[in-house]
């Protein structure tokens, strides 16, 4: 839970409520900071390819081995593609896990990435609609998603010159927390505790700084509000719509796209109309379900790079009964 622009608790990317992590860090904590750390770096030792290609190894058994993940992903591609058969749905899934492996190795290699071999791995498309926002100086709401390698689209954007603040969740272990936030602040960016969103994202936008909003994850009945995602209602965040009626910024889509034809990634922004109505509450959902509609045709377009192995429609509305098994 976290403090929302008017004061109110929590309209923001983050998805169940999870226990307080611990004030000091345990033998476990350690014992998982030390192997995510001597991972990171053998991969990133490795040359990229090579990284590249273990991941793919790994992205592989983890398909085979981790069924309630598998089992996700193909009940949420049943809802939003009735249609597909099951060998389709499976092939998209397949394809999502060899993304996360994708999503790895370059990740381990983001301490190896700079202005002069960016372009290799990750290239703009649109990026004068992100020029065009930045330049009215009041800061960007850098609308995002999971979707391609999402970790990337912060860190490149500092890579090139534009480094921006991001929102994130603290991981259950602080050491490991640190240790990605290590990374993904490599290239200039700066994490925003979800705790601190309001106070976070006000600040960075009084400098005229852009800040990154995942806004794509199963909100709590109390913290989003139910607009349609794929035909169905998904309890959504509310935390991206009330801080730009707040602020009057402007909005830009960004998503990280693989492009297999390039063999890179493409950095894609889109600007992001506001949609007025009188009644602010009413003006809030209209925007709320205008980002869900962006990423759902981003995700109907490139279907196996978003994250379907999320329970994205866990929280139902009042009455109706659960989609996913208990």
């Amino acid at each position: 839970m976290k403090p929302g622009v008017d004061g109110n608790t929590s309209q923001v990317p983050g998805s169940e409520v999870r226990a307080e992590t611990p004030a000091r860090p345990t033998r476990s904590h350690w014992l998982q900071y030390w192997a995510a750390s001597a991972a990171l770096k053998a991969l990133g030792w490795l040359p990229h390819k090579l990284a590249r290609a273990v991941c793919a190894v790994l992205a592989a058994l983890s398909y085979r081995f981790w069924p309630r993940l598998r089992r996700v992903g193909l009940c949420n591609l049943r809802l939003a593609f009735p249609e597909w058969s099951e060998s389709q749905r499976r092939r998209v899934v397949y394809g999502l896990f060899q993304s996360f492996g994708r999503m790895l190795a370059d990740f381990a290699h983001f301490p190896n990435w700079n202005r002069e071999n960016i372009e290799s791995l990750i290239i703009y498309d649109g990026f004068e609609n992100y020029a065009r926002a930045q330049s009215l100086g009041r800061g960007v709401l850098f609308l995002t998603a999971h979707f391609g390698n999402w970790e990337l689209g912060s860190f490149a954007h500092g890579v090139y010159g534009y480094p921006c603040q991001f929102i994130v969740r603290p991981l259950d272990n602080p050491l490991i927390d640190r240790l990605i936030n290590r990374y993904r602040c490599q290239s200039g960016g700066k994490a925003i505790d979800k705790g601190d969103f309001a106070r976070g994202v006000l600040r960075a936008f009084s400098q005229g700084q852009a800040v990154g909003v995942l806004t794509d994850q199963n909100m709590l009945p109390s913290e989003g509000v139910f607009v349609n995602f794929f035909g169905r209602l998904a309890c959504t965040t509310t935390g991206p719509a009330r801080v730009a009626r707040k602020t009057g910024v402007p909005i830009v889509l960004g998503l990280v796209i693989w492009d297999a034809k390039l063999k890179k990634y493409r950095l894609r922004f889109e600007a992001v109309e506001w949609i007025k109505r009188e009644d602010p509450e009413e003006e809030i959902l209209a925007n709320t379900a205008n980002f869900t509609r962006l990423i759902e045709e981003y995700a109907r377009r490139y279907p196996d790079q978003w994250l379907w192995v999320h329970r994205r429609w866990k929280t139902r509305p009042p009455g109706e009964p659960p989609i996913y098994p208990s």
